[in-house]
C-alpha cells in the first residue's frame, strides 16, 4: 500500500520525505523537526525523542509512521507503536550506503521509487566526487558531544562522509558506531582538525572556546595550530539528504589546511 498519511518521529526522515517531494503527505511530527522550516511549522507535533506520544500518533490516522533507531532507547518508542498496532519502519542505518538504502526504501513506500533513486543519485554525485589528492591526510575527530566528547567510530556514515572528504577519522580504527572518549584520550588522538557537531544543540551555541580552553587538548594539533571548526549537527548528524551539506563542509575544512 502507498503511504499517503505519515507521521515522521525524526529530523531525517521529516527531510526525506519532503526531498521526495511528499511534504503535502506528512500529518505530523516531531517536537525536533525543524527543517523544511515553511512546511514544519504548519504540522502538529508528537513529542520529543523517547517522550514521543504514541497515543497522539494514533490520532493523527497515520498509515505509515517512519520512526527510528538511531539513539539508544528508542526501542521503547517501537514498544508503544506496537502496542497501538500502527505500521512503522525503524531504520538504522550506520554507513553511508545504509543511508541511501533507507531513502530508497521511504521512496518505495511513498510509491515514488524514480525520486528515490534520483536523490540517491544526487547525493552520490557530490558525496562520491574524489577529492584531490594531499600529501598528508589530515586526521580528523567529529564531536557529537563535548563533555564527554563522543566521536564516531568506523561504523558511522560520518566515518564515510571524512573518508570522502579527502580526512582520515581519527576514531576510525574503533568498530563502533561513536565512543565517549576521555580528554586523555582525545589529546593521544592528536586530530588535526577537531569538527563540532555537537547534537541538540543550536549551532549558535556551539563554542570553539570550550575546547581552546581545556587544558587537556593544549598540545593537540587542533588546538595548537586552531583548527577548531563548528558545522551544524544538522549537516551531520541527521542520516538523510543534508549529508551532501556536511560533506561539503568537511571539504572545505580540508581543503583549508596546508600541504
Amino acid at each position: 500500500m502507498v503511504a499517503q498519511r505519515v507521521v515522521s518521529l525524526t529530523c531525517s526522515n521529516t527531510e526525506i520525505v519532503c526531498a521526495l517531494g511528499c511534504a503535502d503527505r506528512l500529518v505530523a511530527v516531531d517536537a525536533d523537526s525543524d527543517h523544511p522550516a515553511e512546511v514544519v511549522a504548519k504540522l502538529p507535533r508528537v513529542g520529543r525523542d523517547l517522550h514521543v506520544d504514541a497515543e497522539l500518533v494514533a490520532a493523527h490516522r497515520p498509515d505509515l509512521v517512519l520512526a527510528s533507531l538511531t539513539v539508544p532507547g528508542h526501542e521503547q518508542v517501537l514498544e508503544r507503536l506496537r502496542a497501538r498496532d500502527l505500521p512503522f519502519i525503524a531504520p538504522a542505518p550506520e554507513s553511508l550506503d545504509d543511508v541511501y538504502r533507507d531513502i530508497r526504501d521511504i521512496a518505495a513506500r511513498l510509491g515514488v521509487t524514480d525520486r528515490g533513486e534520483q536523490l540517491v543519485a544526487s547525493m552520490q554525485a557530490e558525496i562520491d566526487e574524489a577529492p584531490a589528492p594531499r600529501a598528508d591526510t589530515p586526521r580528523v575527530l567529529i564531536q557529537w558531544w563535548p563533555k564527554p566528547v563522543i566521536a564516531p567510530g568506523r561504523r558511522s556514515w560520518a566515518h564515510d562522509l571524512l573518508h570522502c572528504a579527502g580526512a582520515h577519522n581519527a576514531l576510525g580504527d574503533r568498530e563502533v558506531i561513536s565512543e565517549p572518549l576521555t580528554d586523555e584520550q582525545v589529546a593521544a588522538l592528536d586530530p588535526d582538525v577537531i569538527v563540532l557537531a555537537w547534537c541538540g544543540v543550536p549551532f549558535d551555541k556551539y563554542r570553539a572556546q570550550v575546547v581552546y580552553d581545556n587544558p587537556a587538548f593544549a598540545d593537540t594539533r587542533a588546538v595548537r595550530e586552531q583548527r577548531v571548526v563548528p558545522i551544524p549537527e544538522a549537516w551531520l548528524g541527521r542520516p538523510g539528504p543534508r549529508l551532501t551539506e556536511g560533506h561539503r563542509a568537511l571539504r572545505e575544512a580540508v581543503a583549508a589546511l596546508p600541504g
